[in-house]
């Protein structure tokens, strides 16, 4: 059999050039980066792979507690731990795409800097190894879904719920994009990793995720929550999924553009900073 192989050596091309093309290629690397990410989490842990459903339950337990029956939270209706439990998988999607990918350089200088591959394949297998988390916690969240629904408590709106895969593409993007950036800045200013946990945290009380922004009145305050990028995708994927949730299509837009935005800008630097990192890290 007569194969032929060519073999095309050129600089690296500048700017946004992704080479879509080579990332597919390594399309079998990113399924064992997906793989790795999972097995590093749960490695020498007692319960294994449990707390994917053990974290954010007893995270939604206690939110409940406090914000729902201590604080007296509102949630429009919806019963507490479904509200809560559905928020808190949402959030942990987002925050994961964000705090996995914020290390990227400096967890991963050892094999960056002894075998070349598309760098953007480690950002992307943590981006889908989210989502897979927060797809398994979304079956006991569907268990729930469907013990409120048998007593009608819950309505969803069945017509959007072809809409969820888009506002869950949307947060992955805009995750991705705020953890690339991170990462690239933090292979010289190495205390921005102490602060994107902290930031992370903060950003979930600014995002109406253990409350409902129906509670917020017209004022000064609810302005700025609608501009917070991750506030309204929250709220179209409680209106389809539970049946209740503020949708404003201006903000809506925004929030599309803000996401295209930071994933452009995170490309940008990302493409930047590879080409230099190994002399900083």
């Amino acid at each position: 059999m007569d194969t032929n192989y060519h073999i095309h050596i050129t600089s690296k091309p500048k700017g946004l050039s992704l080479n879509l093309r080579e990332v597919w290629d390594y399309r079998d690397l990113i399924v064992l980066f997906t793989k790795r990410s999972f097995a590093l989490t749960f490695k020498q842990t007692v319960l294994g792979p449990a707390w994917i459903f053990l974290n954010p339950l007893i995270t939604s337990i206690i939110h409940t507690l406090v914000f729902g029956e201590i604080a007296g939270f509102g949630t429009d209706g919806i019963p507490k731990i479904l509200f809560y439990f559905t928020s808190t998988a949402l959030w942990n999607y987002y925050a994961n795409c964000i705090t996995q990918n914020a290390t990227t350089f400096t967890s991963n200088a050892a094999v960056f800097g002894k075998v070349y591959f598309p760098r953007l394949s480690i950002p992307i297998s943590n981006m889908i190894s989210a989502l897979i988390r927060f797809a398994i916690q979304m079956l006991l969240v569907g268990a729930f879904l469907v013990f409120f629904l048998l007593r009608g408590e819950v309505h969803p709106h069945w017509a959007y719920w072809p809409v969820l895969p888009f506002v869950l593409l949307q947060l992955g993007m805009m995750g991705l994009g705020v953890g690339i950036i991170v990462s690239s800045l933090t292979t010289k200013y190495r205390d921005l990793s102490i602060l994107v946990g902290f930031g992370v945290q903060l950003w979930m009380y600014a995002t109406p995720i253990v409350y409902s922004l129906s509670i917020v009145g017209p004022s000064l305050t609810r302005n700025i929550m609608l501009i917070n990028p991750v506030t309204l995708p929250v709220e179209v994927f409680r209106y389809a999924f539970l049946g209740q949730g503020t949708i404003v299509a201006g903000y809506l837009i925004w929030s599309i553009v803000f996401t295209f935005a930071v994933m452009i800008l995170g490309i940008l630097i990302f493409n930047r900073v590879e080409k230099t990192f190994m002399d900083t890290v």
